[in-house]
C-alpha cells in the first residue's frame, strides 16, 4: 500500500513539464539560431536539433546517412517545418513524413513566411498540427516558443 507521500510524489511528477525533444527544418541559418535564442530566452524545456531541408528531415527521422547515432539524433517529440528549402520543400517532407506508418504521430507544426491561404489549407490537408506565421522580431518569436512549449509541453499529451 502506498503512504501518503509516495502518492503525493507520483501526483507532482505527473504534473511535472516534461521536457521534449524539438526537429526543427529550416533552410535559413539566421532562423535557426534565433530560434535557439527565442527558446532559450523563453525558459522551455526542451533540447533542439536542426536540419536545413526536407532531405535532410527525413534522413533524420529514419536515422539514415549521417544521423544514424539515435543518441545524438533522438526521434523528435515535434517537428517545427519551413515550407520553402530547397532540395525537398515542407510540403514535400510533410506529405512523405505523413505518409510513413512509423513517423506519422509525431505532430508537424508549419513555421514559415509563407501566409498565402493556398499554403494553409494545403498544410492541414497533409496532416500539419498547426500552422503558424514566422514572427517578423524576436521578442515576437519568443512569446512564440512561450506559447509552443505551455502548449507541447504541459498540456497535449505527445505519443
Amino acid at each position: 500500500m502506498q503512504t501518503f507521500l509516495q502518492l503525493r510524489t507520483e501526483k507532482l511528477n505527473y504534473l511535472k513539464p516534461q521536457a521534449i525533444s524539438i526537429l526543427m527544418a529550416d533552410d535559413d541559418e539566421d532562423d535557426r539560431m534565433l530560434t535557439q535564442d527565442a527558446l532559450d530566452e523563453s525558459r522551455v524545456l526542451n533540447t533542439i536539433n536542426f536540419v536545413n531541408d526536407g532531405v535532410e528531415l527525413i534522413e533524420y527521422l529514419r536515422n539514415e546517412g549521417r544521423y544514424q547515432d539515435r543518441e545524438l539524433y533522438p526521434r523528435p517529440s515535434l517537428i517545427l517545418l519551413d515550407l520553402n528549402m530547397p532540395r525537398m520543400d515542407g510540403r514535400e517532407a510533410l506529405k512523405v513524413i505523413k505518409a510513413d506508418a512509423d513517423l506519422r504521430s509525431i505532430p508537424v507544426v508549419i513555421l514559415t513566411t509563407s501566409k498565402e491561404e493556398e499554403d494553409k489549407l494545403r498544410g492541414y490537408d497533409l496532416g500539419a498540427a498547426s500552422y503558424i506565421a514566422k514572427p517578423v522580431n524576436f521578442e515576437g518569436l519568443v512569446e512564440l516558443m512561450k506559447h509552443l512549449g505551455k502548449y507541447w509541453i504541459e498540456i497535449v499529451e505527445l505519443p
